[in-house]
């Protein structure tokens, strides 16, 4: 299956629309089992302008964090990658990042492309202080002590943190959010192009959570950042993304602008994901979720992966695999039906403030359509 993608801000279109700066080529993440082999990425294939905020999205166990891990070749042993992930710098040749030596891609890390990932308290050492942690950051890289540290007081103060107290800390001396956020601005220390983001913000209550979405709109824009948001939360995303990918049984099964995907949804896994997600403003909103649960990674379905728990599939989604198709402009899907999706899976009436996980059946998949 495979996707090409396009830029999203009708304002900065033209500009950003040839100025791929990562390009994910059949990329696939397996890990062997006695069972037999696991394949929790499948022929992924994605394109990131230059600039952008891409948010990633799907319920647990979909792939994303895979994909995500895929584009730093971060995945971890004995899981397997192949494919293609390209890197366009802003000045020097394509590098496939999948084919660098250990060092090589240890010089990539943190100064080209910077990873946040969900639990910031396992990303530092409880027994160095977070200043240890930019100073050492900065002398592996080679970097100037007095002006990185200069410039990681003035992230803290970006995102809201006082830098004399946050560097003089230890990790479990700060909160949940001041600790997420004090490693946002590590990962931007060295000053990269792309940070990608998993889950960033999962651990957070809802009000730190929204604060730190504003905060990072704020850096993409002070930074010229281009940044690929994964998370399992559709709404807390879409106030920053410029485009949306969903992401089903390891693969991309829908990518289009934000407005595009929310608005007028072409895969009936996103529209029913759409409407397993509760609005806290509607009481009387009828929350649906999904029937069945998500695909065995040993066990793929034939076809459309989507096809046993799909209330349009046909003989057509058991047996063929559907490609992706421009629907319209910025917006494509894989998926044979997806103008009846659009007709036969009505959206439930959603109000501005609808944020929450979506609905699962307590097994980790969602309940009952």
């Amino acid at each position: 299956m495979a996707a090409e993608t396009h830029s999203t801000n009708p304002a900065t279109m033209d500009t950003r629309q040839n100025d791929v700066i990562i390009e994910v080529r059949d990329a696939n993440v397996s890990f062997s089992m006695d069972r037999g082999e696991s394949r929790v990425l499948r022929d992924a294939n994605l394109t990131v302008q230059r600039g952008e905020v891409l948010g990633v999205v799907g319920e647990s166990g979909s792939g994303k964090s895979m994909l995500a891990s895929a584009m730093l070749n971060a995945v971890v042993h004995p899981g397997q990658v192949d494919g293609e992930v390209i890197y366009h710098p802003q000045n020097g040749d394509p590098v496939d990042i999948l084919s660098l030596s250990d060092k090589e891609l240890a010089k990539l890390r943190w100064n080209e492309i910077s990873f946040v990932i969900q639990a910031a308290q396992s990303a530092f050492n409880p027994t160095m202080t977070v200043g240890a942690h930019f100073e050492e950051t900065l002398r592996a890289h080679g970097e100037d002590r007095d002006a990185g540290m200069a410039h990681a007081r003035e992230l803290l103060s970006d995102l809201y943190l006082e830098p004399d107290r946050v560097l003089g800390s230890h990790p479990h001396e700060l909160s949940g959010g001041m600790k997420q956020r004090a490693l946002i601005a590590l990962s931007l220390v060295l000053k990269p192009e792309v940070l990608v983001m998993d889950e960033p913000t999962a651990a957070l209550d809802l009000l730190m959570q929204r604060s730190i979405i504003g905060m990072l709109e704020d850096l993409q824009e002070k930074y010229d950042l281009t940044m690929v948001f994964v998370t399992h939360d559709m709404p807390l995303v879409t106030d920053l993304a410029d485009r949306i990918g969903v992401m089903y049984a390891f693969e991309m099964i829908e990518i289009g602008s934000t407005d595009n995907v929310l608005d007028n949804p072409s895969h009936p896994y996103t529209r029913a994901l759409l409407n397993a997600v509760p609005n806290i403003s509607d009481r009387d909103m009828e929350i649906r979720g999904i029937e069945g649960r998500s695909p065995d990674p040993v066990n793929i379905p034939k076809g459309c992966t989507f096809n046993p728990r799909c209330p349009l599939a046909t003989k057509e989604c058991e047996v063929n695999d559907p490609d992706f198709r421009d629907i319209e402009n910025d917006h494509e899907v894989a998926c044979f039906h997806w103008e009846r999706a659009r007709e036969d899976i009505p959206l439930v009436a959603r109000g501005d403030d609808s944020h929450s996980e979506p609905s699962t059946d307590g097994n980790g998949s969602f309940g009952g359509l």
